[in-house]
């Protein structure tokens, strides 16, 4: 198991956390390694519906075959069971919309990452309380940049990423850099229904591409 300094210096130096969930597990597969292939190295599958399990296995199966070096974490955990779970089909890391003391403490056991999700300075505190070393700002398109500029002195030396409706657009992202964050999550601006729905690879490899090059530029 990856230890939880090798996953986050693997986000921070991506600068961004590729998401998605999506019901077709070959699809699922396909997605990842046309991802691998565009240079992500680290992202995030979501348990977002009845076979998230199981296509999670099947992908996990195919990034030790033939991905070496990929780090794969499991997203919308919100319990210690789903966390248990996950951390047993092979998760490298944890991603909660929440701040769940369940999901916490499995972590911990395992000395695993755990993202959780926070909305307001005092769930950042309290996920500071659960030694989180990296906070998921949810949802970003909600709270905007302004609000990470105005709570990074509260939370000095804190790291943070944004999910929920960043752009693969310069503006956006660079904004997003400029306001404190260390990466940011890109889920359906990345990672579209059509792009699943339709098997558009080779767009997916392209944007994927440019997202990267964005990410660096900010950084």
């Amino acid at each position: 198991m990856a230890s939880k300094e090798e996953v986050l210096d693997s986000i921070l130096a991506q600068g961004m956390l590729p998401l998605f969930f999506y019901e077709d597990a070959d699809v699922s597969v396909e997605i990842v390694r046309t991802l691998y292939k565009a240079g992500v190295r680290v992202l995030e599958y979501t348990n977002r519906g009845k076979e998230a399990l199981h296509n999670f296995r099947l992908i996990k199966k195919a990034v030790v075959k033939e991905m070496p070096g990929l780090y794969l974490g499991i997203g919308t955990i919100k319990n210690g069971q789903e966390a248990e779970v996950f951390v047993d089909a092979g998760a490298d890391f944890l991603v909660s919309p929440i701040v769940d003391n369940e999901v916490a403490l499995v972590a911990a056991n395992y000395k695993m990452l755990w993202i959780p999700g926070c909305m307001t300075p005092t769930e950042i505190h309290i996920a500071q309380q659960y030694k989180a070393m990296l906070i998921k700002l949810f949802p970003a398109n909600i709270l905007g940049p302004a609000f990470m500029s105005s709570i990074r002195e509260l939370f000095a030396g804190q790291l943070f990423i944004p999910t929920g409706g960043v752009e693969i657009e310069a503006g956006n992202i660079s904004g997003w850099f400029r306001s404190g964050v260390c990466a940011v999550g890109m889920g359906s601006k990345l990672i579209s229904k059509q792009v699943l729905d339709d098997r558009l690879y080779d767009q997916l490899y392209a944007d994927t591409i440019k997202a990267l090059e964005l990410v660096q530029l900010s950084k």
